[in-house]
């Protein structure tokens, strides 16, 4: 440590560390624009001049290492002149756009102005103007306001992992932008919003629609990803204007990922089923609440009196509330069933009975960064989970070794050591072989069924490295499993081969699940376990066959079938022919074409509850805003209608009475299976040359009913309209080329779609997205085959 003082006062800090540093951390406030705390050093706007005792002239406080025995002060007649001086030449070229400007309120050059400005210019010359950039849907540029702090620049180079902006030019003729113009395609883009310390980039959506003072901050919880980011609501008049980040250097530090900050556009949507409403006749009818739960009971009694209670089934999207989990499961199962899941998009269930407590990334949020390896297994981290894709760059940027198992060459933010890209059908062997290559090199027997997944073969030369690197880094190893892996037909024989990778060098290991599956899995909200874990005598039908074998009456919790279904289509259909259907949605969609009554959800922002994210963390929050017209939250909807059962425990006056019949204290963050027993593998089948293995992901702004009704996520340039995507040696195998219309075919599913060339997909493979009505027909992953439309 050095000791020295700042303004008399008597100060410690590392050594290495900046007099900016030790002035926040004493408290005592020096002024700053370019200068960040999670950013690299630029020194470029001189605001943080202060005096150092001994020095010819004024030095930036946060370029200016600490030294034994210096003396600093931020307050001399040399340093306010010094900072006087350099806001006088700030304000020379700004325009005087304080009444019009988004930022004003919370604009740092505006508060530091008011200290340090001068009451008059001197300057009369005309003020220099620079054309403004279009960015994209999300972000609004007025470059004139620009000082060239560089903190978006920065930000894209160091944290974001992708420049997209630069300067050009010197002097007044310096200029922040893309160069060649284009938008700003990164997932983290909108974070640059707030690092902006002016109005040069302000929020698109946001944009002249509040002052920033006539807005109320409410905490609440990411309902998207398993991160749980932490971030503000802000509210005018009982309307959400905005979302910001809300600093937990533990979840998602000070940023936040654009699904997270616009999807708040589909809370105001004029697609909100705001009443309730019922099937007449064949007919939809608006009707009060009690009319509505009547019909509702009336109907569910019917199947169940008719053809018994085990006809009943209830499926959840993967983003309610612990509460709703809870009491959701707690209906279905006090009227005498277990058919219940949030599973949706999962193909293979064979790990269940041994599954851990509740999915999770294995270890805390926080230590993915410390890690010394990781093995990313079915994922495009970048786009599944952002927030952790951040840590995974910083983990890189700290030496870390990153290596994959990807069905698609993804780009990354962060260079990976070594990378195994093949066809998802090959994802079981290619694991297989790594962890005999690892089992050779740690002179350690596998079990016979990973052998014969491995198929005899010989592990590739890059399997080979992958086994390498994971020996080296031994227990400081993270193998994280994506979405390609958990929708995979043979998932829980993935999950086990993981398990014994993870084993052999005492790594941690897990799932990155959705944003509340650990709470659906806590609450009971599966088949196959009751609250906590407890043993079910009967278990009931898993999603998968619930979307396959239609029951007399399903009760749906905020999800749309066909798009958030692994089989859209099929789902669609098999739901449409039950008896009865209930949908408790915040939308209107496409469930009016079978169900018989639509009950109004209040959505995330509208009710208080909890979500649990993949590190275990318990996360309760409150109603940001009332619920839209006649809405209601979703604990309440469930409470009355097993009041109308007279199911005992039903009486509760809160979501915080429901959350305390929980015990999540101490939750253990592990992916461990209670046993691994892995299963052979099946007998190939044979395909033509025609049909190719079909990738199966999900992207970034359709992966949920919010996100899919954001209108600025859906028109920006990172969600392109669904195509299919081959690799350039394919294409050429099948007389294709880039752009024209192709028809893909699985089973008796005919899509029509634009072919793109992609060399990132590998050979035997195409690349069809789920989660658009365009492509709700194909269902899962599985051959297709392809012909010229």
């Amino acid at each position: 440590m050095v000791s020295f003082e700042i303004d008399g006062k008597k100060v410690e800090a590392e050594e290495g560390s900046m007099v900016i540093h030790a002035a926040d951390a004493a408290g005592i406030y020096i002024p700053r624009f370019c200068y960040h705390k999670k950013l690299s050093i630029a020194a470029s706007c001189r605001m943080c001049l202060v005096e150092v005792e001994k020095a010819p002239k004024p030095l930036p406080a946060c370029a200016t290492p600490v030294v034994e025995g210096m003396k600093v002060f931020t307050r001399s007649a040399s340093a306010i002149e010094a900072q006087k001086g350099t806001m006088e030449f700030l304000l020379i070229n700004h325009p005087l756009d304080c009444p019009i400007c988004d930022q004003g309120g919370e604009c740092e050059l505006q508060d530091l102005a008011v200290g340090y400005g001068g009451d008059v210019s001197r300057f009369h010359e005309s003020k220099r103007v620079v054309l403004n950039k279009n960015l994209g849907t999300l972000i609004s540029t007025d470059m004139t306001r620009c000082i060239h702090c560089t903190r978006c620049v920065r930000f894209g180079q160091e944290i974001a992992g992708i420049m997209e902006l630069g300067a050009t030019g010197r002097g007044e003729h310096m200029e922040i932008g893309t160069y060649v113009e284009h938008s700003v395609d990164s997932e983290l883009s909108g974070n640059i919003i707030d690092l902006c310390p002016v109005g040069a980039l302000t929020s698109k959506p946001f944009r002249y629609s509040a002052r920033t003072w006539e807005l109320n901050d409410v905490a609440a919880i990411s309902p998207h990803d398993a991160a749980g980011s932490n971030l503000y609501l802000q509210v005018r008049r009982d309307r959400i204007m905005r979302t910001l980040p809300r600093d937990n250097e533990v979840v998602n530090e000070c940023w936040l990922s654009d699904r997270d900050r616009f999807s708040y556009e589909a809370l105001n949507s004029d697609q909100r089923l705001t009443t309730p409403m019922i099937r007449v006749n064949g007919t939809w009818q608006s009707t009060d609440w009690k009319t509505a739960l009547d019909f509702t009971a009336s109907g569910l009694r019917k199947v169940i009196e008719q053809f018994g209670a085990n006809k009943l089934g209830a499926l959840a999207a993967a983003n309610a509330t612990l509460e709703e989990y809870y009491l959701l499961q707690k209906l279905m199962r006090g009227l005498g069933s277990s058919n219940i899941d949030h599973r949706l998009r999962q193909m293979d269930f064979s790990h269940d009975i041994v599954a851990p407590l509740f999915p999770s990334i294995g270890l805390p949020i926080a230590e993915i960064e410390k890690q010394k390896g990781v093995l990313i297994i079915g994922s495009n981290v970048r786009k599944e989970q952002p927030i952790l894709g951040l840590r995974l760059r910083k983990a890189f940027l700290g030496g870390a070794r990153i290596m994959a198992v990807n069905a698609v060459d993804y780009e990354f933010s962060f260079d990976l050591a070594h990378k195994v890209i093949v066809p998802p059908k090959q994802f079981v062997a290619s694991l297989a072989r790594i962890a005999k290559a690892l089992a050779k090199e740690k002179g350690e027997t596998l079990p016979n069924a990973v052998n014969d997944w491995a198929k005899g073969g010989a592990p590739s030369e890059e399997e080979g490295r992958v086994a390498q690197v994971l020996v080296q880094t031994g227990d400081q190893t993270a193998l994280l499993m994506g979405q390609l892996a958990v929708n995979h037909e043979f998932y829980g024989t993935l999950y086990k081969i993981t398990q014994v990778i993870a084993q052999m060098i005492g790594a941690d290991f897990g799932a990155m699940l959705a944003a509340n599956n650990a709470g659906a899995w806590l609450t009971g909200c599966v088949p196959h376990r009751g609250v906590l874990g407890a043993a079910i005598e009967a278990p009931g039908l898993n999603a998968g066959q619930m979307q396959k074998k239609s029951l007399k009456a399903y009760v749906l919790l905020g999800l749309e079938p066909e798009l958030d279904c692994m089989d859209g289509l099929n789902a669609h259909k098999v739901i449409g022919d039950a008896n009865f259907v209930v949908s408790l949605s915040s939308f209107m969609s496409s469930a009016s074409d079978f169900a018989d009554v639509q009950l109004p959800l209040a959505a995330f922002s509208e009710t208080s509850g909890t979500y649990v994210s993949g590190e275990g963390r318990v996360q309760s929050f409150r109603g940001a805003v009332s619920p839209q017209g006649e809405a209601r939250p979703g604990w309440k909807i469930l409470r009355v209608l097993g009041n109308m059962f007279d199911l005992a425990g039903f009486d509760y006056t809160s979501s915080a009475e429901v959350r305390a019949e929980l015990d999540l204290e101490g939750l253990e963050c592990s992916g461990k299976l209670a046993e691994v027993d892995v299963a052979a593998p099946p007998k190939s089948v044979t395909t033509s040359e025609i049909d190719l293995e079909r990738i199966c992901e999900v992207p970034l702004y359709v992966s949920d009913p919010l996100v899919r009704r954001a209108q600025a996520l859906q028109a920006c340039a990172d969600n392109p309209p669904p195509a299919a995507r081959v690799n350039a040696e394919q294409a050429k195998k099948l007389d294709f080329s880039d752009g024209m219309k192709i028809n893909a075919h699985m089973g008796a599913a005919i899509v029509a779609l634009e072919l793109i060339i992609d060399n990132r997909i590998p050979d035997g493979c195409i690349l069809i997205p789920s989660g658009y009505p365009e492509t709700a027909a194909l269902g899962g992953p599985g051959m297709t085959r392809v012909v010229r439309a």
